[in-house]
């Protein structure tokens, strides 16, 4: 196991003035053992980024070590990582041991040692029973854990996943999950997952950073990123549905967007003598089982609430009368997007 240090990483290509850079500085320090999430939209470079740690794409700038090992001119062989890519890359004419088993005999591994290692890690993903079929024998779960198994017996420093639920279908996603959640505490082996959807990351990581135009917008946990979000970016990325930004909100600040989670505004019933804090129009209703995101207009400002099962349920061209949580409000400076200070 290993540490992962990023100092000041940063990608371009092409030379001079026409340089297309992507990535924008990094920083990062991961913990031996730990287990990372890079999060963000497409194309703001996460993959890039995971690719440099791998050895795939050159650096332009900046030190990537490695347990304290600086990896910068090593080849990917060298620096003793294991990678799960999104297409599983499995051999069809190989058997799931055979697939399991070839990097090692490649690497000259023992008979004995490879069977051993093979036997353990199928023990593990829970594939044991599936070791002399092919790829296409396997559902797309199976595929996927026999590239984990792959990677498991190589006996990395580190994981590198790259998008590997993106194939799965939601039910299947939600099951890997957990699966790869139990390889980490079994394994303890330091990985970095990369994603766009931001339920993977919020289930997944230890802490996670959100990455925005190929700059970090926060490095946090999970927790931290959600109740404290660095910037508007992060505040409307993470969470489902995203933070409500509001510019004109009654109590709000004069140059500062108000921001508050749609589970952090009440629904008050009072007389029309004693007004709630918020007043808001519905325009539709979405049922989602246990809950109901009513979507209103403050004004003239979008709004979703968060209903939960149980309470009544309001009608499109209703008046709702809204309390929001004073615990709750966020503040972002209008120009920059960032979070006010003490706030």
């Amino acid at each position: 196991m290993a540490a992962i240090s990023l100092q000041d990483v940063i990608k371009r290509y092409g030379h001079g003035p026409k340089a297309n850079q992507v990535i924008h500085g990094v920083h990062a320090e991961v913990v031996d053992g730990e287990f990372i999430v890079i999060v963000g939209p497409s194309g703001c470079g996460k993959s890039t980024l995971l690719r440099m740690v791998a050895g795939l794409e050159e650096i332009s700038g900046g030190t990537i070590s490695i347990g304290g090992r600086v990896v910068n001119d090593l080849e990917p062989a060298e620096r003793d990582i294991a990678m799960v890519f999104q297409n599983y890359a499995l051999y069809p004419h190989m058997t799931v041991f055979e697939n399991m088993a070839y990097g090692l005999k490649i690497a000259r591994v023992p008979k004995d040692d490879i069977r051993a290692r093979v036997d353990k890690a199928a023990e593990i993903l829970e594939l044991g029973h599936l070791l002399e079929r092919k790829p296409r024998e396997l559902s797309g779960g199976q595929r996927q854990r026999v590239a984990m198994g792959r990677a498991i017996v190589r006996q990395p420093q580190v994981f590198l996943f790259d998008e590997p639920l993106s194939n799965l279908d939601a039910k299947l996603r939600a099951q890997t999950r957990l699966e790869i959640q139990k390889l980490h505490r079994e394994l303890r082996i330091t990985s970095l997952f990369v994603t766009h959807d931001q339920v993977e990351a919020m289930t997944l990581a230890q802490r996670m950073i959100v990455m925005n135009g190929g700059r970090v917008e926060q490095f946090g946990t999970p927790e931290e990123v959600y109740h404290r979000p660095a910037s508007t970016f992060v505040a409307s990325f993470i969470g489902s549905p995203p933070m409500n930004l509001l510019k004109n909100a009654p109590g709000g600040r004069a140059g500062a967007l108000l921001g508050i989670r749609p589970e952090h505004i009440e629904v008050v019933v009072v007389a029309d003598a004693a007004p709630a804090p918020w007043q808001a129009r519905v325009e539709t209703v979405e049922l989602l089982g246990a809950e109901r995101l009513v979507y209103a207009r403050l004004g003239d400002e979008p709004l979703i609430v968060r209903v939960e099962e149980g309470s009544p349920a309001p009608v499109p061209g209703a008046r709702l009368h809204l309390a929001p949580r004073e615990d709750r409000l966020h503040w972002f400076d209008a120009g920059t997007g960032l979070r006010l200070a003490g706030t």
